[in-house]
């Protein structure tokens, strides 16, 4: 019997207030989407680093005749064989190396004919011009400093370039946009808050004759606050399922299909569907506590009788 005048006052709480109830179910709806995403878009540029971190080499590029008249660097000439093979011979002696390549002049201009030649610029580069350079695997790519110190600056050597520096522009945007969500959704939460606290407010201001009654009779004030804050619950619920909705309908459309992102964008590793399917009872559960705490404290001043 209890459970069942539960249920219908909760009902009339619904009807009473429909249009607050729907902008309560919109914001939270809103804000758990934009939660939601800000997490999908931290794991995406976690997996993104674990994937091109591991791919990416440390580069030394030697010097060559050209460089030896344009970079103060390259001042004692060219890198000859032994400078060469002791640079080689001193990487594969550390620990941190994984793998040491080394690739010539006329490799790096196979290479770069084969990415450019198609562009102006292609048709008047010569191999002599082409930097020799060897490519150094890292066990621990973060310790990429550890031969920039030993070797830079060593006869030879022009240059030590971590390919990572390359990736970090892409990773900071994809960052800011991620703060940029984190923003809006704080924004939306607050509104979201906002507004379960006035409907509660509305709510109980509605039906403040019955709450007094109940009162009056020795029922507890769980029992008076209990339909409130299933109103609230319920429209949170709501709004965290469609937020969920939002969530896959994301992924489905921008990556799979519709944009296609996985297809146009090959060499980004998108994050899989068990990443996004293990962030929606996250969603759910937030989307249920929240309106429900925020209700329980709103009670608390406006359920005075």
């Amino acid at each position: 019997m209890r459970a069942q005048f539960v249920l219908s006052e909760i009902g009339v709480g619904l009807r009473r207030n429909l249009t607050m109830t729907f902008a309560v179910i919109v914001s939270v709806a809103l804000s758990l989407a934009l939660f939601g995403g800000a997490l999908l878009m931290r794991e995406q540029v976690s997996t993104m680093k674990d994937y091109w971190y591991d791919k990416v080499n440390v580069s030394i590029f030697l010097c060559n005749k050209t460089d030896a008249a344009s970079s103060p660097k390259c001042a004692k000439g060219a890198v000859t064989k032994q400078q060469r093979e002791q640079i080689t011979a001193d990487l594969k002696k550390m620990d941190i190396v994984e793998n040491v390549i080394h690739e010539t002049a006329e490799e790096a201009f196979k290479h770069y004919k084969e990415q450019y030649g198609d562009t102006a610029i292609a048709s008047v580069i010569t191999p002599d011009q082409m930097q020799e350079s060897i490519r150094v695997k890292l066990k621990d790519p973060e310790k990429y400093k550890v031969v920039a110190t030993a070797f830079a600056g060593r006869d030879g050597i022009e240059s030590v370039q971590d390919q990572r520096s390359i990736l970090e522009t892409l990773f900071n945007m994809m960052r800011s946009v991620n703060y940029a969500a984190v923003a809006l959704m704080l924004l939306m939460l607050v509104i979201a808050l906002m507004l379960i606290i006035n409907t509660v407010r509305v709510s109980a201001f509605s039906r403040r004759r019955e709450t007094g009654i109940m009162r009056l009779v020795g029922a507890s004030s769980f029992y008076i606050q209990m339909p409130f804050i299933m109103e609230a619950a319920f429209s949170g619920l709501i709004g965290g399922a469609f937020a969920c909705v939002l969530l896959v309908a994301g992924r489905y459309f921008l990556v799979d299909h519709g944009l296609n992102l996985a297809e146009q964008m090959p060499l980004v590793n998108f994050i899989g569907w068990d990443v996004v399917l293990a962030q929606l009872p996250l969603v759910i559960v937030i989307g249920l506590l929240m309106p429900s705490v925020a209700a329980f404290i709103a009670l608390r001043k406006y359920l005075k009788v």
